[in-house]
């Protein structure tokens, strides 16, 4: 059940730092904001956490810093993705 949850989690931040970049509310292919998500709130969530001193535990500070750091990664997927194509 908490592996379902951390997916529903990641997947939203995901979402959300996609909209937030102005991509629209439906994307074509969810793969990049689920490892967005994941990947912003391992390392945004965590260091903010850990920075404001709350630890592990679900806070406001941690959850504004996993969407600061899916809109970092996310920003740097698709710069990445377009310096491709």
């Amino acid at each position: 059940m908490i592996l379902l949850g951390i997916l529903v989690f990641g997947l939203g931040i995901g979402w959300l730092a996609n909209v937030i970049l102005g991509n629209g509310s439906h994307p074509q292919d969810w793969g990049p904001l689920l490892v967005a998500g994941f990947a912003g709130s391992l390392v945004g969530g965590l260091l903010i956490s850990l920075l404001s001193g709350d630890g592990l535990a679900l806070k406001p500070s941690g959850i504004l810093g996993s969407i600061v750091g899916a809109v970092i990664v996310l920003g740097v997927w698709q710069a990445v993705a377009a310096r491709k194509s």
